[in-house]
């Protein structure tokens, strides 16, 4: 792997976490939301679904493949809705979106897995932007070593 396609990928990486760390904030936001912004239910927990790089059916992607080149880093291929997991339901019957048994349905978002998510997608940014300083360094030695 080369200087350049090493640095595609760590910033890839990058700028994957980075989606997913808005989007967590964006659940954790909303976990709350009785209404989504189409005003159909209570808000939906959202989650970034990557691919490969290599495997990434973007035609830029494929014509870099013919150059020789290859995207080995991380694409954002769509943020969904968390269809699988129920919504909370509460007993709550003086909130004005209360049925008329008194029951709220609130979002599927839950506090201690958005947590631990936003955990893991801040450790692996700090990982890769770790990485990028290495290959940082590296270069500046390697034009260090070139000039004397």
């Amino acid at each position: 792997m080369g200087f350049f396609s090493s640095v595609r990928a760590t910033t890839s990486g990058l700028s994957a976490q980075r989606v997913r760390m808005d989007v967590i904030g964006s659940n954790i936001a909303n976990m709350d939301s009785t209404r989504a912004a189409n005003g159909d239910g209570p808000y939906r927990r959202k989650v970034v679904y990557f691919v490969d790089g290599a495997r990434a059916p973007q035609f830029a992607d494929m014509m870099a493949r013919f150059d020789g080149r290859q995207n080995n880093g991380v694409v954002l291929t769509a943020v969904g809705e968390d269809d699988f997991t129920p919504n909370r339901i509460v007993h709550n019957p003086a909130h004005p979106d209360a049925d008329e048994e008194g029951y709220v349905e609130l979002p599927n978002v839950n506090l201690v897995d958005e947590m631990t998510d936003l955990t893991s997608a801040n450790r692996s940014y700090q990982a890769n932007a770790t990485v990028l300083n290495s290959l940082k360094q590296m270069a500046l030695r390697a034009l260090d070593l070139g000039s004397r």
